[in-house]
């Protein structure tokens, strides 16, 4: 994997429990009510540098300012020495408790090609070229690069669990319940076995595609140094590694019942009772895919596809993106419906899926299972990239908890 190395990171100088009032989210998961709320709930909230909400160009004008005044007036410092910290968060998932614990560490963007750090999925021009005005303004990493990596035999597993006996270096818990425990790793025995941990594997981004596209571009204009950018990386195993589905909402498309005619004879159809029990279902399934419908009034339905439904798929289409629930249902079960991608929106929480069915403000609500990390890591070995919205690595990692400066 590429080499990692410690880092002075710019961190809140402000008590830990005023670190839930300055923190934020990854700017692509605050929805703008959310954001307002964020820019009145501080005026130091990292809102205001990583999704600042003025016009044009005065956006990214006002970020870097803003940025240079808090390290001014002492909001923001570096940490006294060079440091890789270790992250954990505590959190739950359908009521089973669950902590992911992931390291940051400062490390060398590289071509997909080179085979050591291997992407999932395309980026768009947009995103990208707004986090580049972002970190030309700043010259900073606000958000890391979220990686995942095989730790065969536990060694990073094990090396955490000695460095977390140690009091926490800040501790708080974000707006969503998780609590968050950050230590600082100084010792030169500790940083060197954790880059040791860390310089076999490969690694797969998970989360974070157009900050790393955006660090690549930087490497292409400013040299080797200008390589150097933020990451987590936390192993692929872990129990505390969960990914979370994106479920669908049709704002047009077939009645439930014509969704039932559509697909009969290709698939085994379970009538529900609604969205949150098409959803508990069909995570249940064991066949190759499965999804479920809701339908505004009507109930819901678990649809299983057998074999004459896997049938649907181009028989050359790549085996690792054929595994893939989303891409069966955009590229075989949304066309059988008639429903044109852009008529589908994207929500990332049953709760979203089940509200535009309860206000009746869609037409259905199509409830997938998460993809498993091993899909995830065969699309990247094979160079594919997966349909959009397929991912929800759950929880975000904040925002300016330890902030990366640009190394030139």
């Amino acid at each position: 994997m590429a080499e990692i190395r410690p880092f002075a990171g710019v961190r809140y100088r402000v008590p830990d429990p005023d670190l839930a009032r300055v923190l934020a989210p990854p700017y692509d998961v605050i929805p703008p009510a959310y954001q307002d709320a964020l820019y009145a709930r501080d005026p130091r909230n990292v809102v205001r540098v990583v999704l600042n909400r003025s016009p044009g160009e005065a956006a990214y004008q006002e970020a870097g300012e803003t940025y240079r005044r808090w390290h001014a007036e002492g909001v923001l410092a570096p940490d006294p020495e060079p440091s890789l910290y270790l992250l954990e968060q505590s959190f739950t998932v359908e009521g089973r408790p669950l902590a992911r614990v992931g390291l940051l560490a400062r490390f060398r963007a590289e071509d997909p090609g080179t085979g050591r750090i291997l992407p999932h999925e395309h980026t768009r021009k947009g995103p990208r070229e707004d986090r580049w005005r972002v970190l030309l303004a700043t010259r900073a990493n606000f958000s890391p690069i979220f990686l995942m990596f095989p730790d065969a035999g536990g060694r990073f597993a094990s090396l955490a669990a000695a460095a977390m006996v140690s009091p926490p270096e800040s501790t708080y818990t974000d707006d969503g319940g998780g609590a968050h425990r950050l230590w600082r790793i100084v010792d030169s025995v500790a940083v060197a076995a954790f880059a040791h941990a860390l310089a076999a594997p490969k690694a797969y981004i998970a989360d974070g595609h157009h900050r790393y596209a955006t660090a690549l571009r930087y490497r292409d204009e400013h040299g080797p140094e200008g390589a150097w950018t933020l990451g987590y990386f936390t192993p692929l195993d872990a129990p505390g590694l969960v990914v979370l589905p994106y479920h669908r909402i049709l704002e047009q498309g077939p009645s439930l019942a014509e969704a039932r005619r559509a697909l009969e004879g290709r698939f085994r159809l379970t009538g529900v009772t609604g969205a949150r029990e098409a959803a508990r279902q069909a995570a249940r399934s064991t066949l190759p895919y499965a999804f479920g419908l809701a339908e505004p009034g009507a109930g819901g339905l678990v649809a299983e596809a057998l074999p004459e439904g896997e049938k649907l798929l181009a028989a050359g289409d790549p085996p690792s993106l054929r595994a893939l629930d989303t891409y069966f249902l955009h590229q075989a079960v949304l066309p059988k419906l008639g429903v044109d991608d852009s008529a589908v929106r994207y929500v990332h929480s049953l709760a979203e899926a089940e509200e535009a069915v309860a206000a009746r403000q869609c037409r259905l609500a199509v409830l997938m299972r998460a993809t498993p990390p091993r899909q995830i890591v065969a699309v990247a070995e094979a160079g594919e990239s997966m349909p959009a919205k397929s991912t929800f690595f759950h929880p975000k990692l904040p925002s300016g908890l330890v902030i990366h400066p640009l190394v030139i």
